[in-house]
């Protein structure tokens, strides 16, 4: 007989979901560092209209981006739901800024659907596919493309 097990396998992903733009998003949760609601971001001259700025985080520079211009989306409304979602790219600290946290959502790498074709084009190619759950649909970011400008 199976023993059955509430620990999660070594295949299992877990991602947390977050919803930027009216859409629910999701990050595998190891690349994430933190997420924290800081938000004294001083703007930057001249960056990207994507680009918040940029804030302290302990005596290091983390770059905002708010994630919503970045997909292609509405902008992340500026409320008390707001978080940054700290993220590592090549030695740096970016900061996802999101319109509010979800659920950690645990699943099998098989579960997850390449993207639609209607999410193709330039914006597609930051989504590495979608995890259909029983209640939603989460867009599952590739993270290494959405930060590689």
């Amino acid at each position: 007989m199976a023993e059955t097990t509430i620990a999660t396998s070594s295949e299992d992903l877990e991602f947390a979901t977050f919803y930027v733009g009216g859409a629910l998003c999701g990050i595998n949760i190891l690349n994430i560092q933190e997420i924290n609601k800081h938000f004294e971001i001083t703007k930057v001259p001249q960056a990207s209209d994507y680009i918040e700025g940029i804030l302290n985080l302990r005596g290091r520079i983390v770059t905002i981006i708010d994630l919503g211009k970045k997909l292609g989306l509405d902008p992340v409304n500026k409320d008390k739901d707001n978080r940054n979602i700290i993220v590592n790219s090549e030695d740096e600290h970016i900061g996802l800024l999101v319109d509010g946290i979800s659920d950690v959502v645990i699943a099998k790498k098989e579960d997850i659907e390449p993207a639609p074709s209607n999410i193709g084009g330039v914006k597609g190619k930051l989504f590495q596919g979608v995890l259909k759950t029983e209640k939603q649909l989460i867009g599952i970011l590739d993270i290494d493309e959405v930060l590689k400008e």
